[in-house]
């Protein structure tokens, strides 16, 4: 281990980040995870950390409970399994997606080994998103330089933004599949060039896209079309016939126990390999679609969610205290308390522990932020917004059914 991350960088294997229950590592598999491979690992979780795993927005696990003696123990265990990690360059989380354009799982790992190859100095946070066209799209997931797959498999195209998700980012242009491994290196030396901080919506905030736009030439692009929500919950067609299961510990938190459990009753439907995926999700790969119905059962009955109009779906939550130095409220606690209580919809409710909302940073329909006053309740807004008003977190419950009855009068009339 070298060093601790500081708070609000990226906590790697190398460089922990210190927590309210000890030091938290953060891994990002570029490929799909073995079972076998995947049941060690929760092994290493529970020897060096206190067993709790976690999966990101992002589709990132992370490892809790670490400590300064066995985390490099940790580091030591997940490079003797041979997982395959990725720093900063996010592709689709399905390489065998029915309905990918491109191959963006194989032109992740060539722009891996190019930015390798420049040696750029980088901000930790600077990301690439590689969207091949699939279903489980990325919509959501910001990031300095997005790459996203438009015309048919047949005739391809990259269509290339910067400095945000899919709805904020600005356009640029669009390139050829071959020539974006380039075109993606240039943009992020004219980041790194502004300095080992600088992100891409600064240099737009700042210089507009001029900076960019005479580092990498690039075609005219067309507006792109909205799409509906990705859902990793469910099964997803694959190339063959096969499908995938996605399932998802409420929360994106579970612990290892019930992990190595669930690859070890997915094995025994045939399935290989299992791949986190943003939306803190897990994909069960290479199914049947009548072992998948199975295996859906199956996981329920170990408490992880299997339907994406579950409650549990409609509500994010951080660790908030005491597992967060930060957290003033038990957030998940308290989210799993609101979710009983949500009338029925699609509106997003956020319980974060503190301002920072580090678990959904956008706005939400109704998020709860712990203070020193209390739990801050803020409508259509994000954590770091001022509260409209303060509530005991043991009223809390109260406080959700009251605004759940108005919604219902609101919307029944």
């Amino acid at each position: 281990m070298n060093t601790l991350q500081r708070r609000g960088a990226c906590p790697s294997l190398s460089a922990p980040m210190l927590t309210g229950d000890g030091l938290l590592v953060r891994l990002t598999p570029a490929e799909p995870i073995a079972l076998d491979v995947f049941a060690t690992l929760c092994a290493a979780a529970r020897e060096h950390g206190n067993g709790t795993l976690e999966v990101t927005a992002r589709g990132s696990l992370q490892i809790r409970g670490l400590t300064l003696r066995s985390a490099p123990l940790f580091a030591s265990a997940v490079a003797a399994l041979g997982i395959v990690a990725t720093d900063g360059v996010i592709a689709d989380p399905l390489a065998d997606d029915s309905g990918t354009i491109i191959d963006a799982t194989g032109l992740a790992a060539a722009l891996r080994r190019a930015i390798a190859r420049a040696g750029f100095a980088l901000a930790p946070k600077v990301s690439v998103v590689i969207d091949g066209g699939g279903r489980l799209h990325l919509d959501t997931l910001s990031a300095d330089v997005r790459l996203r797959a438009i015309g048919s498999p047949g005739v391809q195209r990259l269509h290339v933004a910067l400095g945000g998700d899919t709805a904020s980012a600005t356009p640029l242009g669009s390139v050829a599949p071959a020539a974006a491994v380039e075109v993606v290196v240039r943009l992020l030396g004219a980041i790194a060039a502004q300095g080992r901080e600088a992100r891409a919506v600064d240099i737009l905030h700042n210089g507009g896209i001029a900076t960019f736009r005479s580092a990498a030439n690039v075609d005219a692009a067309p507006a792109l079309l909205p799409r509906p929500r990705a859902e990793p919950i469910g099964r997803h067609p694959l190339r063959g016939g096969r499908v995938a299961l996605g399932v998802a510990p409420a929360f994106g938190h579970a612990h290892a126990a019930a992990l190595a459990q669930l690859a070890r009753i997915a094995s025994e439907y045939g399935v290989q390999s299992v791949r986190p995926a943003p939306g803190r999700a897990l994909l069960l790969l290479d199914l049947t679609e009548n072992d998948a119905n199975a295996l859906a059962a199956a996981s329920e009955g170990l408490g992880f969610i299997v339907r994406a109009d579950d409650p549990l779906r409609r509500v994010v939550a951080c660790p908030g205290k005491p597992g967060c130095t930060s957290g003033l409220i038990p957030a998940r606690a308290l989210a799993s308390e609101i979710a009983r209580l949500l009338p029925p919809g699609r509106d997003m409710v956020h319980v974060s522990g503190c301002a920072k909302g580090c678990a959904h940073p956008a706005p939400a329909a109704l998020t709860v932020v712990g203070t020193v006053h209390g739990c801050g309740i803020v409508r259509d807004g994000p954590a770091r917004a001022t509260p409209g008003y303060y509530v005991d977190a043991d009223d809390l419950a109260a406080e959700i059914a009251r605004i759940a009855e108005k919604t219902r009068e609101a919307v029944h009339g």
